[in-house]
C-alpha cells in the first residue's frame, strides 16, 4: 500500500510541475511551430543529446498520459523528418504506453477486481481468446484516444509483452500519418488542416483494416485446426444435428424450412430428456400433487376437508399418458413431413465434416455435410458416493419407470439435493403421502435465488410435508438389517460433525446435470470436453463447421435456453459465411415450479450487491391481489430490481402462482428495452394475475412521485376552489 501510494505521489509530482512550468504551452500547435528555429539549433551543435533528450519526453508524455502526444508526433516528423521520425515516435509511444499501463495495472486492477470480480472475470475470458486482435483493431483507429487505451488495457489480464508487441505494430499507421503530417508542419495552421480528404480516406482505410485483418485471422485459424484433415469436395447434406431433444429439434427443423437437407440423429428417445424425463413427466406429477393437496384443505375454499384415494399406478399412469399425447409434437413422422430425415442411432465423428452412424437396426452409415450441430443434451449426475450402487437409487431420468411398478408412493423417500428439481420433486411426493427429507449440503435451497426466496421455498416445503435438512452432507449409504440408509453429516459452528442414519425405501439423486459427451468421437478430434463443449459466442467449437447448443454448452440448463441457442446453431451454421449472429444472454428467465411457483428473470438483490451496481427495490404483495384473494392463494410476491431513480427493468423474481406466466411481461419489457412507466400505462384485465405486474410498477411511481409538483398542483387546487 505505501508503495502504490508513493507512486501516486510521484506521478502527481510530475504531472503538478508539467503543468506549473507551463511545459503544456511547448505541447501546442502554435508553441511547436514557435520553437522549431531554436530545436534545429540544438540539433545541429548536438544530434543525439536532442534525439535522447525528444525520446525521453516523449515516452514521459505519453507514461503520464499528458496532452501532447499528438504535437509530439508532429515534432518527430518536423525535427527528423519521415523515417528518422517515424522510428523514434513509434517506439517511444509504444514504451510510453507500456509504463502507463503497467502503473494502471498496479494502481486500479486489484481494487476494480475485488469490486467486481464477475464482471473482471468476464473481460478477461474475452481478453484471453481475443486479446492481442482487440487492442490491434483499437490501436489501428486513431478515434479511439490511445491513453484511454492503456489505462482500460491496464485493468485487464492481458500480458504485458502481449501489450507492447501489439500497441508497436497496431499503432505504427496513424503515427506515419501523424509523423507525415509533421514534414510539413510549415503549412499547417491548426489540427483540422491535418484531416483532409485523402487523409479521412486514409482513415477510413485504416478503420477497415480490421475487418481485413480479423478474415485472414480466421482463414490462418481455419488452416490451422483443419491441417490434418482433407475437406471433402461435395458434401451429403447441409447440416447434420446429433440429439433430438429441444436444441436438436428446433436447430433441424429451422434447417428444413430454409429448405436446407438436414439430417437429424439421435438414439433414443425423440423429444429427449424434457418430453420423456423432465419438464413434462415432472409437471405432470406436480398437478396431480397440487390437487390432493386441494383437496386435503378443502376448507380454503369453503368446503370440507377430505382425504383423497387414490391410486399411484393411476398417477403415473396418467404422466405416461401425458408423454403420450405430447410425443406426436416431436416425433420421427412430424420431422419428416417437415423434410427432415430423422435417422435412429448413435453418431460418431470420423473427421470435422464427416459422422459414422451405429443404426439402431445393426447397419452403419456414414454421411458427410458442410456443417455439424451436436445437441446432446445432458443426463442427471450422480456423486461418487460409498454404497450407493450396492443399496440402489433413482435419478430424475429414472424414476417415472421404477416408481410406476410399485403400488404406493415410496414410504421413506430421500431426495439429495435442494436444486429446483430435488424441491419439486420432494414436495409433490411429500404431498401424495411419501415421508419425505430433503438433503441439501449448502447453507440453504435455491442457492441461486435471495435468501428471502430460499427461506420461502424451505417453508413452503416444510408446510408440505417435507423435512428439509440443510447443512447436512452425504457421506455413504449401507445397509442394516436388510434396511437402507443414507449416512449425513451436519456441518454446525458451533459443534463439530455429526453423523445421522437416515433410512429410506428409494433414493432421488437430484444434485444437478452433466453434459452428455462421451461417445460421439470428440476427444479424437481434439475438442475440449471436462464438463462442457468450449464454444466462442456464435457457437463455434474448436471446428468453425462445427456447432454446439444446448445442455452440453450451458451456461444454464433449460429447455428453452436450448431452443434459443439452437436458432443462433442453425443459422451460423447455415449462412455464417455470409453473416454470423453472437448469441443473445442478455435477458434469460426461468422458473421453479413449487407451489407457489418461483421465477425469476436477470439480477436478483445479491447478485446486484455483488456488482456494485447503485439499484433499490420494489415490491408488491399478492396478499393485496383481488385473484388471489378469490383463490385463496394470497401469498408471494413481486421484487423489481431497478437503478436508482430509473424505471429501467434489471431484474424481477416472482413468488406466486403462475410465477412462470406472469414473468412473460417482464421478459419482453427487459428485451426491448421497456420500463414499468410502459408497463404502468398498459390496461391489464381485471380480475387477472398479470394485475401484479402493473402493481408492482404502480409502487414504483408511488414511491417516485415528483413531491414538489404535487404540492404545487395542491396549492392549485385550493386556489381554484376559491
Amino acid at each position: 500500500m505505501i508503495k502504490k501510494i508513493a507512486l501516486v505521489l510521484v506521478v502527481s509530482m510530475l504531472i503538478i510541475s508539467f503543468f506549473y512550468f507551463d511545459l503544456n504551452e511547448l505541447l501546442t500547435l502554435d508553441g511547436l511551430k514557435s520553437s522549431m528555429g531554436q530545436f534545429d539549433q540544438y540539433k545541429a551543435q548536438s544530434p543525439w543529446l536532442v534525439i535522447g533528450g525528444f525520446f525521453f519526453v516523449y515516452i514521459l508524455v505519453t507514461a503520464l498520459s499528458l496532452p501532447g502526444a499528438t504535437i509530439m508526433t508532429l515534432a518527430a516528423g518536423a525535427l527528423f523528418g519521415l523515417f528518422q521520425g517515424l522510428l523514434i515516435a513509434s517506439f517511444a509511444s509504444s514504451i510510453g504506453a507500456t509504463l502507463a499501463f503497467l502503473v494502471s495495472r498496479y494502481l486500479l486492477r486489484d481494487s476494480i477486481k475485488q469490486r467486481f470480480p464477475e464482471r473482471l472475470l468476464s473481460i478477461d475470458s474475452g481478453i484471453k481468446k481475443e486479446g492481442a486482435f482487440y487492442l490491434f483493431t483499437l490501436r489501428l483507429v486513431p478515434i479511439f484516444p490511445f491513453f484511454l487505451i492503456n489505462l482500460l488495457m491496464g485493468v485487464t489480464a492481458i500480458k504485458v509483452k502481449t501489450f507492447y508487441w501489439v500497441s508497436q505494430i497496431g499503432m505504427l499507421a496513424g503515427t506515419l500519418v501523424y509523423v507525415n503530417a509533421g514534414t510539413q508542419l510549415a503549412q499547417i495552421e491548426s489540427l483540422s488542416n491535418i484531416f483532409s480528404f485523402n487523409l479521412l480516406a486514409s482513415f477510413a482505410l485504416l478503420g477497415l483494416f480490421p475487418l481485413f485483418a480479423k478474415g485472414i485471422l480466421n482463414i490462418l485459424k481455419k488452416r490451422r485446426v483443419y491441417k490434418s484433415y482433407t475437406k471433402p469436395k461435395t458434401f451429403d447434406r447441409n447440416m447434420i444435428v446429433i440429439g433430438a431433444g429441444a436444441g436438436g429439434l428446433v436447430t433441424s427443423y429451422i434447417a428444413a424450412t430454409v429448405k436446407a437437407k438436414v439430417t437429424l440423429i439421435e438414439a433414443g428417445e425423440m423429444g429427449g430428456d424434457c418430453l420423456n424425463y423432465g419438464c413434462v413427466p415432472s409437471k405432470a406429477l406436480i398437478k396431480s400433487a397440487k390437487v390432493v393437496e386441494q383437496m386435503r384443505n378443502g376448507e380454503r375454499y369453503g368446503l370440507n376437508n377430505s382425504q383423497p384415494e387414490f391410486s399411484f399406478k393411476n398417477v403415473m399412469s396418467r404422466i405416461h399418458e401425458v408423454i403420450a399425447d405430447i410425443a406426436p409434437n416431436d416425433s420421427v413422422e412430424r420431422y419428416s413431413n417437415l423434410g427432415v430425415e430423422v435417422l435412429k442411432g448413435y453418431a460418431k465423428f470420423v473427421d470435422p465434416w464427416t459422422i459414422e452412424i451405429a443404426l439402431n437396426d445393426g447397419r452403419t452409415q456414414r454421411l458427410t455435410a458442410r456443417s455439424i450441430v451436436i445437441a446432446t443434451g445432458a443426463h442427471p449426475f450422480v456423486p461418487n458416493l460409498p454404497g450407493l450402487e450396492e443399496t440402489g437409487y433413482v435419478t430424475s431420468d429414472t424414476l417415472w419407470n421404477t416408481f410406476s411398478k410399485l403400488e404406493k408412493p415410496p414410504n421413506k423417500l430421500v431426495v439429495l439435493g435442494g436444486g429446483p428439481i430435488g424441491s419439486e420433486l420432494a414436495q409433490a411426493f411429500a404431498r401424495l403421502g411419501s415421508n419425505v427429507k430433503q438433503i441439501e449440503r449448502g447453507e440453504r435451497l435455491l442457492k441461486k435465488e435471495d435468501a428471502e426466496v430460499s427461506e420461502f421455498a424451505q417453508q413452503v416445503l416444510i408446510e408440505s410435508g417435507v423435512d428439509v435438512l440443510t447443512s447436512h452432507q452425504a457421506i455413504r449409504c449401507e445397509t442394516r438389517d436388510d434396511k437402507k440408509y443414507l449416512i449425513v453429516e451436519r456441518y454446525s459452528e458451533s459443534t463439530d460433525k455429526q453423523e445421522m442414519a437416515i433410512e429410506y425405501d428409494e433414493l432421488i439423486c437430484a444434485v444437478g446435470r452433466s453434459a452428455r459427451l462421451e461417445g460421439y468421437g470428440l476427444e479424437s478430434l481434439g475438442i475440449e470436453t471436462e464438463r462442457t463443449i468450449n464454444t466462442d459466442e456464435y457457437l463455434e467449437t474448436l471446428y468453425p463447421n462445427i456447432y454446439a447448443a444446448g445442455d452440453i454448452v450451458g451456461p444454464y440448463q433449460f429447455t428453452h435456453m436450448a431452443a434459443h441457442q439452437a436458432w443462433y446453431a442453425a443459422v451460423n451454421g447455415l449462412f455464417g459465411n455470409l453473416k454470423k449472429f453472437k448469441v443473445d444472454y442478455r435477458v434469460v428467465p426461468w422458473t421453479t415450479f413449487l407451489d407457489p411457483e418461483i421465477a425469476r428473470v436477470g439480477l436478483n438483490e445479491q447478485e446486484a450487491i455483488d456488482k456494485g451496481i447503485d439499484f433499490e427495490i420494489t415490491r408488491y404483495d399478492f396478499k393485496d391481489l383481488d385473484r388471489a384473494v378469490t383463490e385463496s392463494a394470497n401469498h408471494g410476491f413481486i421484487k423489481v430490481i431497478t437503478p436508482k431513480g430509473k424505471d429501467k427493468i434489471l431484474g424481477v423474481t416472482i413468488v406466486a402462482e403462475h410465477a412462470g406466466d406472469l414473468m412473460a411481461e417482464f421478459i419482453l419489457a427487459m428485451k426491448h428495452g421497456l420500463g414499468l412507466n410502459k408497463i404502468l400505462g398498459t390496461i391489464h384485465i381485471y380480475p387477472t394475475w398479470t394485475e401484479g405486474n402493473k402493481y408492482a410498477a404502480g409502487e414504483w411511481k408511488r414511491n417516485h412521485a415528483p413531491e414538489k409538483i404535487l404540492n404545487l398542483l395542491e396549492k392549485y387546487h385550493t386556489w381554484r376552489r376559491g
